[in-house]
């Protein structure tokens, strides 16, 4: 266990200040959400590179594009629940029928705020963004996959839905190497009697169950789905071998990870696919382990599901 967890946004944040000392065309926009998303150092250091727009997601889009078609490379970041609802015709039309390279980069994504309500969650982003043509959609794991990720995309210009959670996390890489390929889920145990596909902060859960389901003789391929679309379809087709898929995401059953897996499935090769998410009522108030405990998203839940499968 890292004793010393980072948010995925702190990373973000560091890595943004790296790469713009190299590139002067990066750019950084924010809806008053400087704070929250950690990018306050980025505008104490590059004052004449960060916008910030106030409480107004369809002008932090529609200006993240015109900066782009100007050779820019923006950086629009807004609390995934308003960037995904307020400003979705811009991003519809403006980024990615325009084919811009706006990084949307949607923090506190999921239920990272907790108490604060259905106002807040942002879970059916996903749903939404994968959608609309022409756009990727994103959600590193740990601080290691948010720095290799945040390098790509600027890197390698091109529109892209990047959510990240708001509390830190643990390393799922522990070396420090996440091995990210675009577009190329990362494999991250192997095994024969169940796969388990996890994205964004639910893979380190999913590394977990596969590791004590090994004290079962339970050996079970762990996937991080890191993005989602364009969707790794090949490692979908692996997975089916093992006879058995969990899917888990801090998003809505409908219309995310789970659902793009059983369409898969269901198409090319079916075999059973439990989907682990929040189901379609409002979210209960609390801190996130408690809703994730409260819907079954949890290491020991979700190792109990495959234990029972293999018994059955």
């Amino acid at each position: 266990m890292n004793d010393q967890q980072v948010s995925n946004r702190q990373i973000i944040c560091d890595t943004l200040l790296e790469l713009a000392e190299q590139d002067s065309d990066i750019v950084v926009l924010t809806s008053d959400s400087r704070g929250s998303a950690s990018l306050a150092a980025f505008g104490e250091r590059f004052p004449q590179r960060h916008l910030e727009v106030g409480i107004a997601e369809q002008n932090l889009v529609g200006i993240a594009a015109g900066l782009a078609g100007m050779g820019k490379k923006p950086v629009a970041a807004s609390p995934a629940c308003f960037l995904s609802m307020r400003a979705i015709e811009q991003i519809k039309v403006d980024v990615a029928y325009s084919q811009l390279p706006v990084v949307l980069y949607g923090i506190s994504g999921g239920i990272s705020y907790g108490a604060l309500g259905m106002s807040h969650h942002s879970l059916q982003d996903i749903a939404t963004f994968c959608a609309i043509p022409g756009i990727e959609v994103m959600l590193p794991a740990d601080r290691f996959e948010s720095r290799d990720m945040i390098r790509d995309v600027l890197t390698n210009p091109r529109p892209v839905y990047l959510r990240v959670g708001r509390n830190p996390v643990e390393d799922v890489f522990e070396d420090g190497i996440s091995h990210y390929m675009p577009g190329k889920a990362t494999v991250l145990r192997e095994g024969a009697d169940a796969c388990i596909i996890a994205t964004g902060e639910m893979v380190y859960a999913a590394k977990q169950a596969g590791e004590i389901l090994v004290k079962d003789g339970i050996q079970v391929r762990v996937l991080d789905m890191h993005t989602l679309k364009p969707l790794d379809e090949e490692a979908i087709r692996l997975a089916c071998v093992t006879g058995f898929i969990v899917t888990m995401e801090e998003h809505s059953i409908y219309g995310g990870l789970g659902s793009m897996v059983c369409r898969f499935v269901s198409e090319n090769n079916p075999v059973p696919v439990r989907v682990l998410a929040i189901p379609d009522e409002p979210v209960i108030a609390g801190k996130s382990a408690e809703v994730f405990a409260h819907y079954g998203l949890t290491v020991e839940q979700t190792a109990q599901i495959i234990r029972e499968r293999k018994s059955a």
